[in-house]
């Protein structure tokens, strides 16, 4: 049986009259004839063309369905992946599959949440005038500062290891944001602890300082969508 790389498979996306073929563990199958697979698309979220099999784990059903289905080719091996990936990482995520994608959408909530929680109780407090929402957002923007370097820790990880890391749009816009997140977490957190009262009374600082606060909001946003881009890709009309 003839052998198809990564660039090839790419070509059978489902879409103008093209064949829909998805790959698993090095085998590629033909699913042009699912209802399930119209357009090249799979429940709003996998694209034909490409390899399945990390992907499949998350699924409700197991590989056996793709059986169903001719098998057109074989997948060639990523040599050049391999040769990079150190071996000791090679045999971890063998054995923890998970490990290849879980890490970042795991770890990316956090920030996002943080920095919207943040945003939120700081509103909480200018309109009620209670302290203890203020002290709810400044612990909210340090967690926030915790857990954003692990966040972009494991997207680097991922980008690196899924994407061979291909200079791809929606990853260079997550990643120029969240050195800029970091950096207004960074002052705004130092300003707060160095300056308790802030925000009371409220007087050209603090206006400076909520709309550093306020602009934590939109940069949390935007990674949240080109992120969510990823997964699930938006439809082009």
């Amino acid at each position: 049986m003839k052998e198809i790389d990564s660039k090839e498979l790419l070509k059978f996306n489902g879409k103008n009259g093209k064949p829909a073929y998805v790959a698993h563990q090095g085998k590629v199958f033909d699913v042009s004839k699912s209802k399930l697979w119209e357009g090249g698309v799979h429940m709003d979220r996998h694209r034909a063309g490409n390899d399945l099999t990390t992907d499949i784990q998350a699924a409700p059903h197991g590989p056996e369905v793709l059986e169903r289905y001719p098998q057109a080719a074989g997948l060639k091996k990523k040599e050049v992946a391999e040769r990079q990936m150190p071996a000791i990482l090679a045999r971890l995520l063998k054995r923890f599959p998970m490990l290849r994608r879980h890490p970042h959408p795991m770890t990316v909530h956090f920030p996002i949440v943080f920095m919207f929680a943040a945003t939120m109780f700081t509103l909480l407090y200018l309109l009620t005038g209670i302290s203890a929402f203020e002290l709810t957002a400044l612990h909210c923007l340090g967690a926030g500062l915790i857990f954003t370097p692990v966040a972009m820790a494991t997207g680097y990880y991922t980008w690196w290891l899924n994407y061979l890391a291909k200079p791809l749009r929606p990853v260079i816009i997550k990643q120029r944001v969240a050195i800029v997140l970091m950096i207004c977490e960074i002052i705004a957190f130092a300003w707060r602890i160095a300056a308790p009262d802030i925000l009371a009374p409220f007087r050209l600082a603090s206006g400076i300082y909520l709309i550093l606060i306020l602009f934590l909001f939109p940069l949390a946003v935007v990674l949240g969508w080109f992120g969510a881009s990823m997964t699930f890709p938006v439809e082009k009309e």
